[in-house]
């Protein structure tokens, strides 16, 4: 009788004791949630005394709405959750000790009975999102938010946040952890030109690989070049009538766009000098739906850049144009809404069509464009196939420059975000369903709604579905990747899986399964949108980043942490360490390329802050080196055959320093591993899974696989 009262006894002070705990629990979380809404009523007073904006510094395009309530920002706290009830047959711990009997440090709690959660309660904290400078993102960014149940500061925060959403440049704000959704550089290697003379590089190495970007000329730099190629394309077929069309440099939204037929018609006084501009055959034969010309609007996340990780939206927006199509003719090149697919120009049509369907208007979802196609007996297996193609020899074209700006502004070593990035692709089907490569765009329009013309210059903005169904996914499924907290929920609950054993599994039991309702807070959300393709098909396209070795050794090379540019000095130390100079090939010789090639390139770039050679420069300079050496192939074999080279000779230099550092004797160096046709040195020097060179005869016969 003894035993039974003691046990019940026992049992009601285990539960005394259990509610007192959640009590302070309780107590504890509410005055953390009074202090978290102390510091935002500190900084949303703190915005009037804000200091004055940058001169130069783009105001936000439209007004911050006020901070909602804890239930539109998506708080993730778990109601308090009864104590449990606990068997009674359990012994009581002794004091000192947790539940389980193991000793209790100063200020610590027992960690198996915590499970996954912060706190007595189950509560878990929610992902925090830094939104004050999101710009024309806002709506869409604020809805997927809501949909994850994560924390916003509109106002910035001036605690560190987990993400950091920017609406033009990664210098927005100065960000030392986190992560922040733009990279440094990506504004300047899409614009035209420069996205141009990457392609064109990767053009000149694999030119049957490179076909989907049209031919393009930089002006005014390469304006005789232009005339005289079109001229002598002329006299060779005379039946020969292009069509061009001039793009500003730093356009966007259709502003400068027109269309040519013969190089004397580009308009070369005023601006041509101050504002540079790309000119390119134009695609005279183009899919028409409805008798309409279009273009594909696809949203691409670049997750990573080293290691490189790419991701396609599944659907994207189709942009019409709203005039019938012709092919181009003297009569007709001035027709803006028959040629331009621009959105932003053709709403100014009154031929432009608003609607909430998706498979009718002037702006329509990707989805609906293949379904019609497929209708149709069109393949749309390949059509995916080519555009994912295009999509990953784009990425690999621009990865190299991009690499150069993120060690500048986040050197290795130094405190800095890591990044990720939406573009938007610009794709336009050819007749015979081929995709070609307009434009890519380094802060697509994440807008979700359209202006409305209630009277004449009277507007109000209306909310557009199609725009809603499309980006607020790819916002809300880019936030699920780039989650940072998912990693150590996933770890968590693979914890809570493990059995305990022995008389602990019924305890923990009760403590353990509580939270489940957070096991899994993705449940109520639809399927990713977004699809990997790399380094999903790396296997197919990995030949082709020879650039991206060769930035390998250029960032390797520039000697001070933070700049792009190579001097003379690290331009002569890449010679020597990798033994170019020969007879032939004198450091005085050397000398000469440097400063002829700087020069020349240093004349084409506006931005003439450093002096040294840029990495396009390099890259030339490499060719050079590599024709010389390598005569009677290929320039791609040429190319790989002197990375190769490099590769090896300094992955033997490393060794040395190592063995040198470890003290080891010199008659202790490991054996000569062979030519650098035998092995791999550029596993060690990449660092991004680069494979080494393989054969002429593996890379030319290549399978071309179907990606789907």
């Amino acid at each position: 009788m003894r035993r039974g009262s003691s046990e019940s006894e026992l049992a009601a002070r285990w539960e005394a004791e259990a509610v007192a705990a959640a009590k302070a629990a309780a107590k504890a979380e509410a005055e953390a949630t009074a202090e978290t809404a102390a510091e935002q009523v500190r900084v949303d007073s703190g915005a009037a005394g804000e200091p004055e904006r940058k001169a130069g510094e783009e105001q936000p395009e439209a007004p911050v709405p006020a901070q909602p309530s804890a239930a539109e920002e998506g708080d993730a706290r778990v109601p308090q959750r009864p104590p449990p009830t606990l068997p009674p047959s359990k012994p009581k711990p002794a004091q000192g000790l947790c539940l389980h009997g193991k000793p209790l440090g100063k200020g610590r709690s027992c960690k198996r009975s915590s499970g996954h959660r912060s706190g007595e309660n189950g509560y878990q904290r929610p992902v925090t999102v830094d939104s004050s400078k999101a710009r024309t993102s806002l709506d869409a960014l604020k809805i997927s938010i809501r949909q994850l149940k994560w924390k916003e500061f509109p106002f910035g925060r001036r605690l560190p946040c987990d993400i950091y959403w920017h609406g033009v440049s990664f210098h927005d704000n100065d960000i030392f952890s986190g992560q922040v959704n733009k990279f440094p550089g990506m504004t300047e290697m899409v614009r035209k030109i420069t996205l141009s003379r990457a392609v064109r590089t990767m053009q000149n190495l694999f030119p049957e690989e490179y076909n989907f970007y049209p031919r393009s000329w930089i002006l005014p730099d390469e304006f005789q070049l232009f005339v005289a190629q079109v001229r002598m394309v002329k006299d060779g077929d005379p039946s020969w009538k292009p069509t061009f069309i001039v793009k500003p440099d730093g356009g966007c939204q259709g502003d400068g766009i027109y269309l040519i037929k013969d190089p004397s018609d580009i308009r070369l006084a005023g601006t041509l000098q101050s504002r540079p501009a790309v000119v390119q055959e134009y695609i005279c034969k183009p899919l028409l739906i409805d008798k309409l010309k279009f273009d594909i609007r696809l949203y691409v996340l670049l997750k990573s850049l080293d290691p490189l990780e790419i991701y396609i939206a599944k659907d994207g927006l189709s942009r019409f144009c709203t005039e019938p199509y012709q092919e181009p003719t003297p009569k007709n090149l001035h027709h803006i809404f028959m040629h331009l697919t621009n959105y932003s120009l053709n709403i100014h049509s009154s031929n432009f069509v608003h609607s909430d369907s998706a498979s009718t208007g002037s702006k329509r979802t990707f989805s609906s464009i293949l379904c019609r196609l497929s209708s149709k007996g069109v393949d749309i297996k390949k059509v995916w196939s080519d555009i994912i193609s295009l999509v990953i020899k784009t990425v690999i074209a621009l990865t190299p420059e991009l690499r150069v700006f993120y060690q500048s502004d986040i050197p290795t070593g130094r405190p800095g975000p890591t990044c990720f990035q939406i573009l938007g692709f610009d794709i336009l089907l050819m007749k015979n369903l081929k995709p070609i490569l307009l434009e890519v765009n380094a802060n697509p329009s994440m807008r979700i709604e359209h202006e409305h013309e209630l009277s004449p210059g009277v507007f109000e903005n209306v909310p557009s579905l199609v725009d809603e169904e499309v980006k607020v996914a790819v916002i809300r499924d880019t936030l699920r990747l780039m989650d940072p907290l998912k990693k150590k929920r996933e770890n968590q609950s693979q914890q809570l899986e493990k059995p305990f054993a022995g008389q602990e599994d019924a305890l923990d039991g009760e403590l353990t399964s509580a939270p489940d309702s957070n096991a899994n807070p993705e449940a109520h959300l639809p399927s990713i949108c977004l699809k990997q393709v790399f380094p999903k098909y790396a296997k197919q396209f990995n030949y082709l980043r020879l650039v991206d070795r060769m930035a390998n050794l250029f960032i390797r090379f520039l000697g001070i942490k933070g700049t792009m540019k190579l001097g003379p000095t690290g331009f002569r130390t890449f010679i020597r360490n990798c033994k170019l100079s020969s007879s032939s090939l004198s450091m005085a010789a050397v000398d000469i390329l440097y400063i002829d090639i700087t020069r020349r390139w240093n004349s084409m770039t506006l931005d003439q802050r450093d002096s040294g050679m840029c990495l396009q420069a390099f890259v030339e300079a490499f060719f050079f080196l590599a024709q010389r050496k390598f005569k009677m192939l290929p320039l791609h074999e040429q190319v790989a055959s002197l990375i190769d080279l490099c590769e090896y000779h300094l992955s033997l230099l490393d060794e040395k320093r190592l063995v040198c550092a470890r003290g080891i004797p010199s008659g202790g160096r490991p054996a000569h591993r062979g030519t650098p046709q035998e092995s791999s040195p550029s596993a060690q020097l990449a660092g991004d899974n680069l494979q080494p060179r393989t054969s002429c005869a593996n890379k030319l016969s290549h399978p071309r696989h179907t990606l789907s």
